[in-house]
């Protein structure tokens, strides 16, 4: 059966001698690995559509439950050229989409993450000034909220006190702890035994609030103190560190 959906390249892998397995993510079939018939040949059809970050309207044929669909038709939407030839950026990225093939499961919708991929992909090559470790903060936050793994921040893992950031102000509360193997904080009362842990201040809790309701548009013109972006990134990365075992994301140092 031919299918159509519209997908942004993850990755491809070279099979054969002029073949490619290429990874989608599409808002229709989440991840998406499709087999590219001789798309490495000089006269190939599918041109440039197959390279990583593209945009494309695709087609391809097999059975509903086919475990590699074979692509008929990949036409470029949006190229995203200028994302692939800056290497800071794709640097990146690519730490973004290790999350997509890291988090995500084959073949189920996920028309949330692929909007916030084309969001964030649109946004960053409208920056002159390249990609922002706040706005890397801000895509990791909302794509672990969209996924179901976002860490627990608003409470206590244990005893569920609500730890916003009014209560710091209400109480003189001392810092709370992000529990890295909890995936969440404990307050004073319940830190014993906990093991490793990141200190929260007020500031970032505070920030960290007000990172997931704003609106992606607004990013590029928020001034945010970099004690607080490199706080809340370094809670973020442990986090998914610890979710996806430690040879499976590799954060880069000063990045």
């Amino acid at each position: 059966m031919l299918k159509r959906t519209y997908g942004i390249v993850i990755k491809n892998a070279v099979f054969g001698e002029a073949d490619l397995i290429v990874t989608y993510l599409t808002p229709h079939y989440g991840l998406l690995k499709a087999f590219a018939k001789s798309p490495r040949k000089i006269r190939s059809r599918f041109g440039s559509s197959l390279e990583p970050l593209t945009y494309a309207s695709i087609s391809f044929f097999g059975k509903e439950d086919a475990g590699l669909p074979r692509l008929t038709q990949s036409d470029i939407i949006r190229p995203f050229h200028s994302l692939r030839c800056d290497f800071n950026c794709l640097l990146d990225i690519s730490e973004i989409l290790e999350l997509c093939l890291n988090f995500l499961p084959e073949r189920e919708p996920a028309p949330d993450i692929f909007k916030l991929l084309l969001n964030m992909m649109t946004t960053l090559e409208s920056h002159t000034d390249g990609a922002t470790k706040l706005f890397h903060l801000f895509y990791k936050m909302r794509f672990l909220q969209a996924a179901g793994y976002l860490p627990g921040l608003s409470a206590c893992g244990k005893c569920g006190t609500k730890t916003s950031a009014g209560d710091f102000e209400n109480s003189k509360a001392e810092r709370h702890h992000f529990y890295i193997a909890q995936g969440a904080v404990m307050c004073s009362r319940c830190i014993k035994g906990g093991g490793d842990s990141m200190p929260l201040s007020r500031g970032s809790l505070k920030f960290y609030e007000s990172l997931l309701k704003w609106n992606p548009s607004a990013i590029g013109r928020v001034n945010a103190p970099a004690p607080l972006v490199e706080e809340l990134r370094d809670i973020i990365d442990a986090h998914i560190k610890y979710v996806l075992g430690p040879s499976r994301f590799a954060h880069k140092k000063g990045g």
